[in-house]
């Protein structure tokens, strides 16, 4: 299974819709609620609106300690 994602796709703002995080990710939008709803993404409340953080979000990634 391929677990690269395509960055040329990842837009220049801060957040993204779910619908869009879901395309890009190569998973359902369903799947990207429950991700939000257990805390595994972190979001971004606009009026009634949850949009992905992609900021908060690389920014944990980079911050992980990786080893082999």
């Amino acid at each position: 299974m391929d677990t690269s994602i395509d960055t040329s796709q990842m837009p220049s703002v801060p957040v993204m819709s779910r619908k869009k995080f879901a395309e890009i990710v190569g998973v359902t939008e369903d799947t990207v609620t429950g991700w939000i709803n257990r805390g595994y993404l972190p979001v971004v409340e606009i009026g009634k609106y949850r949009l992905v953080n992609l900021a908060l979000l690389n920014k944990h990634a980079l911050d992980q300690e990786f080893s082999l």
